[in-house]
């Protein structure tokens, strides 16, 4: 097992958490429970804005959104002075609900609606990050009409594959994200930028892939963003101000995973960008990073109850839990691994393998394949860690079943941020048409 932030084994031998016991976290919050070390998200979030302002204080660092954001997490995240990325109407309302400014937020998407965009807008945000030349061309329309110049980021396609699972990577030039170098579409979109009146070209953006060990990809993204800035300012005279490299750095979830230091990571692409800069004659631009899943993932943790145990003779033995793929589409989705301990007999030797099953009514529901444990039995409390990243963010309501809570815990203290749905949660939306409703009514007099 690995233990990271706060956790620790207690005198009772259960796992805790920001000075908090599972065991009773399970007992005042149920499961499936999601707990997020909030000391260990600041920490992450700390090592990041200080190693910048060491090593590049023209910088910002943007917490992305997607791994994980609530409304507590967006006072958390302006609390540590980070920016924040943003990829729906739905996240921007989240973070203006919550206080959160928009000035300093940064709007991604393939495919921005309209609607989005006016948002975008009409409330501020502080740069839109362009994907295509029809969203060039509605962000025009759009900002003619309410009177607005948008600031906009181009997503470049830097053309690099990463070493990660196919569906996470991003920076290679077959894919639905950005406008490719090698095939000039890039250089065509900021000549048409610059002819435009409601926009402005202040900066690059490129992600590569996520959950990224090798720091060769960064070095080379960096390299080939800086010789673009060089190529446009040769062809067209702008000078682009900041650069955005996205995220992608990896984490730990198995005990074998040994990502690089955060340090050396940051320490690498700044290098790159001065050494760049100074071949090119550049002025430095203002440099920006994405992270997510580097600041959250190792600090969630999902608490689990163990149910139905079940042996196919020969073959595998079945632990099914109180959670699945509604909480954790990841391991169908990515086939990611986890690591888990038995929360409430956490100094007890693994005994067994076994795999841990969902209760959803799917054959490919499975959390964690082949996994040595000590003996399980019905009622158990199961720990899965580094669940932080893309789990109650891609939560769903699969089979009608409700999604967990998410909790905070910090100083022995736990707070809710996120509460437990309920069953009226599941129908508040549903309608039904007066065709059918009449039947039901008609049936009831009868």
């Amino acid at each position: 097992m690995f233990l990271t932030g706060t956790m620790r084994i207690n005198e009772k031998g259960h796992l805790e958490i920001g000075g908090c016991d599972t065991v009773e976290l399970t007992r005042n919050f149920g499961t499936p429970l999601y707990v997020m070390d909030e000391e260990l998200i600041r920490k992450n979030c700390r090592e990041y804005t200080d190693t910048f302002s060491r090593l590049y204080p023209n910088s910002q660092v943007a917490y992305s959104g997607k791994a994980f954001l609530t409304m507590a997490m967006c006072r958390l995240v302006e609390e540590e002075g980070m920016a924040l990325d943003v990829v729906s109407g739905g996240e921007i309302y989240t973070a203006l609900k919550a206080g959160y400014p928009a000035s300093k937020m940064i709007f991604h998407g393939n495919n921005k609606s309209a609607v989005d965009l006016e948002i975008a807008l009409t409330s501020g945000v502080g740069r839109l990050v362009v994907d295509s030349f029809s969203e060039l061309e509605l962000i025009e329309s759009i900002g003619s009409q309410v009177g607005k110049t948008a600031q906009i980021y181009l997503r470049v396609k830097p053309g690099i594959e990463a070493h990660t699972h196919h569906y996470i990577q991003t920076g290679q030039l077959d894919s639905k994200f950005g406008l490719g170098l090698a095939d000039g579409h890039a250089m065509a979109f900021v000549k048409a930028a610059l002819k435009l009146r409601h926009v402005e070209l202040c900066g690059l953006h490129c992600h590569i892939g996520s959950q990224i060990f090798d720091l060769k990809p960064f070095q080379v993204a960096s390299e080939v963003m800086m010789d673009f800035i060089q190529g446009i300012k040769k062809k067209t005279g702008l000078a682009i101000r900041e650069l955005d490299l996205g995220g992608g750095f990896g984490i730990r979830y198995l005990r074998e995973d040994s990502p690089h230091s955060l340090p050396a990571f940051i320490e690498l692409i700044v290098t790159t960008i001065k050494e760049k800069a100074a071949e090119h004659g550049l002025t430095l631009p203002r440099l920006l990073v994405e992270p997510g899943r580097s600041i959250v993932g190792e600090a969630g943790t999902t608490l689990y109850t163990v149910g139905t145990i079940k042996e196919v003779p020969g073959i595998r033995k079945y632990v099914a839990v109180d959670g699945g793929m509604m909480d954790n589409i990841r391991t169908a989705m990515y086939e990611a691994k986890y690591e888990a301990i038995v929360a409430n007999r956490a100094l007890e030797e693994p005994v067994e393998k076994v795999s841990v099953a969902g209760k959803a009514c799917e054959s490919g529901d499975m959390l964690i394949w082949d996994i040595d444990l000590p003996k399980l039995v019905r009622g158990d409390i199961l720990a899965t860690f580094s669940t932080g990243a893309y789990h109650y963010s891609m939560a769903s309501n699969y089979n009608r079943f409700t999604r967990p809570p998410v909790v905070f815990v910090s100083n022995g203290h736990a707070e809710i941020v996120v509460k437990r749905e309920s069953y009226e949660n599941l129908v508040i939306n549903d309608v039904i048409p007066a065709h059918l409703q009449k039947r039901v009514e008609r049936r009831a007099a009868n």
